[in-house]
C-alpha cells in the first residue's frame, strides 16, 4: 500500500482505504453510519440481519459503511426516533469520523430527520430514501426513469417544509444518497409545482401503462401462457431468465442489478411454448410509493397463469425472503395467482440445509441457475403446473383451420389426432380461456 502524504486528512486515509476495499476504483465515497432499532416485540436476530442488509444497500447506493448501532427502544421518540441523548451520544462518534451520511434501517418522519440532521450535523436518511437512490441510479428505460421519479418527489414533497432552500442547492456534487435521480436535481421546494409535476408524471406513465397494455394484449393474443418470475432482490432471478431462454439480460451479484421487465419466449419438454418474464426485486419494507409507482409494470404478475417464486436458498433467512415477497404480492393483488415456490443457488448450501428446505418446503424445487443443475427438472415440473390448468377438448377442425391445430400443439396436450374426411379430429388439453376458438368444431 502506497504511504500516504502527510498533508492528507485522516478521513481523506480513511476514506480512501475503505474505497479500494469495497469497490477497488479510486473514487471519493460518501462514510456512512448505520443505525437500527430494536422494540420490545422484534427478534434481535432478525433485526441484525436487516442492519446487515441496510449495509449492502448502502454499498450498492456507493457510500462505505463504517459502523452500526443496534438501539434498543421501548418505543419511537417523538422527536428524534432514537432520543435526543443517544443521538448525541452517537453524533460525538460520527464526528469523529467524518461521517457524511447517517442512515436509520427505520422509517423516520420529516420532522425527526430534520431533527436529527441539526445533532448529526451531516445527511440524515431512511430505508425508504437509500432504497429509492439505489433505483434512481439504476432505472434506465424511460418508464422506470418516470417512475422512480415519481416516486422520489412523493418521498421528498412532505419533507420540503422549512428547508428554504432548493433540492438543486443541496445535492451539491449530485453523489449523495438521496440527491440525485431523474430531475431530482432541478426540483423547486415550491409544494404547488412539486404537486403539478407530479401530476404530469402520473399521465406520462399513463400514456406509457397504455403502450405496455397493448404489447400486453399482442401477447395474449399469441395464446401462450404467461409466467412470470418473482423474488427478493439478488436471488437470481435474472441469471434463472438467462439459463431458461438466453435472454441475455444482465445478471450481477449485486442487489437490483436490474429494474425494467424483460421477456422471452420458453420452451417447454413436449414442444409447447410459453412467455416467461421477470420483475424488479423485491426486499424487505419496500417502499410503498415504488410499489405505487411500479404497479404498472407488476400488473403483469397478476395476470401470469403461473408464478415462479425464486428463493435464494444460501440466504441466512430464506424464510425472510419468502415472507417479504408474499407481502408485495399481496399488496399488489397477485397472492392468489398459481405459485410455484423455487430455491436457488443449491450449489452454495450443504446437504443439511437442502434437507431442512425440503422438510420445509417438500413441494418446492432446487436448482442452481448458474450451473444448470435441476433446472431440466424444472421445466418439467413448469410444464406439469401449467397442464394441470388445462382442460380437456374434442374437435374436428376443418383443414382450412391448420391454425387451431398448430394451436393446440403449441399451448396445449395432443392426446390423439386422426385425419378424417372432413377434417382432423383432435383430442386435447387445452389453456380454458381457448376452448371458445374450438367450439364451433366440437
Amino acid at each position: 500500500m502506497t504511504t500516504d502524504q502527510p498533508t492528507d486528512s485522516h478521513a481523506a486515509r480513511r476514506r480512501r482505504l475503505l474505497t479500494a476495499t469495497v469497490t477497488d476504483v479510486d473514487v471519493d465515497r460518501q462514510l456512512a453510519f448505520l443505525i437500527g432499532v430494536r422494540f420490545p416485540q422484534d427478534d434481535v436476530e432478525v433485526r441484525d440481519r436487516s442492519l446487515t442488509e441496510l449495509a449492502l444497500l448502502t454499498d450498492t447506493a456507493g457510500s462505505t459503511p463504517i459502523d452500526a448501532e443496534l438501539v434498543r427502544r421501548d418505543r419511537p421518540d417523538p422527536a428524534t426516533y432514537i432520543g435526543s441523548g443517544k443521538a448525541r451520544e452517537l453524533a460525538v462518534f460520527t464526528k469523529s469520523q467524518d461521517v457524511d451520511v447517517v442512515i436509520f434501517d427505520n422509517e423516520i418522519n420529516p420532522a425527526q430527520q430534520r431533527n436529527l440532521q441539526k445533532i448529526f450535523e451531516c445527511d440524515v436518511v431512511d430505508r425508504e430514501a437509500l432504497i429509492l437512490d439505489i433505483f434512481a441510479q439504476h432505472a434506465t428505460s424511460r418508464e422506470g426513469s418516470l417512475q422512480v421519479e415519481l416516486a422520489l418527489l412523493q418521498y421528498h414533497l412532505p419533507r420540503l417544509r422549512g428547508q428554504g432552500q432548493s433540492l438543486s442547492q443541496q445535492a451539491g456534487s449530485g453523489t449523495a444518497i438521496a440527491t440525485r435521480g431523474p430531475g431530482e436535481t432541478k426540483l423547486e421546494t415550491d409544494r404547488r409545482r412539486i404537486r403539478d409535476r407530479i401530476a404530469r408524471l402520473k399521465s406520462e406513465l399513463k400514456e406509457v401503462g397504455r403502450h405496455r397494455e397493448t404489447q400486453r394484449k399482442a401477447r395474449n393474443s399469441s395464446d401462450r401462457p404467461q409466467i412470470s418470475i418473482v423474488g427478493y432482490t439478488n436471488s437470481g432471478k435474472s441469471t434463472l431468465l438467462n439459463r431458461l431462454t438466453d435472454a441475455g439480460v444482465l445478471a450481477e451479484d449485486r442487489l437490483f442489478a436490474t429494474l425494467g421487465s424483460t421477456v422471452r419466449q420458453l420452451d417447454l419438454p413436449g414442444g409447447r411454448e410459453a412467455l416467461l418474464s421477470d420483475t424488479v426485486g423485491f426486499i424487505r419494507d419496500l417502499p410503498h410509493h415504488l410499489i405505487e409507482a411500479f404497479r404498472s409494470t407488476l400488473t403483469e404478475i397478476t395476470e401470469a397463469d403461473l408464478v415462479v417464486h425464486l428463493v435464494d436458498a444460501s440466504d441466512p433467512d430464506p424464510l425472510g425472503q419468502i415472507e417479504a415477497v408474499e407481502d408485495v404480492l399481496k399488496e399488489i393483488g397477485a397472492h392468489e395467482r398459481p405459485q410455484l415456490l423455487v430455491f436457488n443457488k443449491g450449489d452454495l448450501i450443504d446437504a443439511s440445509r437442502v434437507e431442512r428446505l425440503h422438510q420445509l418446503y417438500p413441494e418446492a424445487e432446487l436448482v442452481s441457475a448458474l450451473s444448470g443443475d435441476g433446472v431440466d427438472a424444472l421445466l418439467e415440473r413448469i410444464g406439469s403446473e401449467l397442464a394441470g390448468q388445462l382442460v380437456s377438448v374434442t374437435a374436428t377442425v376443418p383443414y382450412d383451420r391448420g391454425d387451431l391445430i398448430d394451436l393446440a400443439h403449441r399451448v396445449g396436450e395432443i392426446i390423439s389426432e386422426n385425419h378424417l374426411p372432413d377434417g382432423t379430429e383432435i383430442k386435447a388439453r387445452i389453456p380454458a380461456p381457448l376452448v371458445r376458438r374450438f367450439a364451433a368444431y366440437t
